[in-house]
C-alpha cells in the first residue's frame, strides 16, 4: 500500500470490518491540534462505550510529509458523521483553530499546509485510487458536516462545528493532480 508507517490504534481490532470495494470517498481533515503526538493522544481516547473505540482517521500526514496509517482500509474509522462506512479519512497535522475550536473570536485559520504535506497527500491519493476500484470522490470534512453549534465564549453566537481542512487548503492543486471528483454532499 502507500509509503506509510503502520502504527495501529490500540482498539483497531474492535472497529467494524468492511470490504475495500465499498470505499467510494476520501475525506480530507485537519487535526486542529499542535502536533502528531497530540493527535495520537486524541485518537486513543475511547468515545464510544459500546465498541470501546474512538475518533480517528486512516492516515495522518505530518508537516514534514511523513505518513502514518492508524487504521487499515479494511476497517471503518470514525472520522465524519454519516460517511464512515464508505470513506477513508486522511488527517493533515495543522493547528487550525486550536486550542479553542469553538471560540467565536478564534475562527481564523492561521497555519498553512506545508509543501511536503501536500506532496505526500497527492502521492497517497494516487496510490489509493490505483488500489481501490470504486474510489471516485473527495471532500473536505467541512462539506460533509456543515453543522453549527453555540460558541464556547457566547452561546448566543453560532459557529461552524467543523471547518477543516480549512480555507488555506489548496483544493485547486490537489484537484489538478488527482483524478477524484469533488463531492460535497452530493454523493452517498
Amino acid at each position: 500500500m502507500p509509503n506509510a508507517d503502520y502504527n495501529p490504534l490500540s482498539y483497531v481490532d474492535r472497529l467494524d470490518e468492511r470490504d475495500v470495494d465499498s470505499i467510494e470517498l476520501v475525506v480530507i481533515h485537519a487535526t486542529e491540534l499542535p502536533d502528531l503526538e497530540t493527535a495520537r493522544e486524541y485518537g486513543e481516547r475511547i468515545h464510544y462505550r459500546n465498541s470501546q473505540t474512538g475518533n480517528s482517521g486512516h492516515f495522518y500526514i505530518d508537516r514534514d510529509g511523513s505518513v502514518e496509517q492508524w487504521v487499515p482500509l479494511e476497517r471503518v474509522a470514525h472520522h465524519v458523521r454519516g460517511y464512515n462506512k464508505k470513506s477513508i479519512g486522511i488527517e493533515l497535522v495543522n493547528r487550525g483553530r486550536w486550542p479553542d475550536w469553538l471560540h467565536s473570536r478564534r475562527q481564523d485559520w492561521p497555519e498553512d499546509y506545508s509543501e511536503a504535506q501536500i506532496e505526500a497527500l497527492a502521492e497517497l491519493l494516487h496510490k489509493l485510487k490505483t488500489r481501490l476500484p470504486n474510489l471516485d470522490y473527495i471532500a473536505g470534512h467541512d462539506e460533509l458536516d456543515p453543522g453549527v453549534v453555540d460558541a464556547s465564549d457566547n452561546p448566543a453566537i453560532k459557529v461552524r462545528r467543523k471547518v477543516d481542512p480549512g480555507p488555506l487548503f489548496p483544493w485547486g492543486e490537489i484537484e489538478a493532480v488527482v483524478d477524484l471528483k469533488r463531492s460535497g454532499t452530493k454523493i452517498l
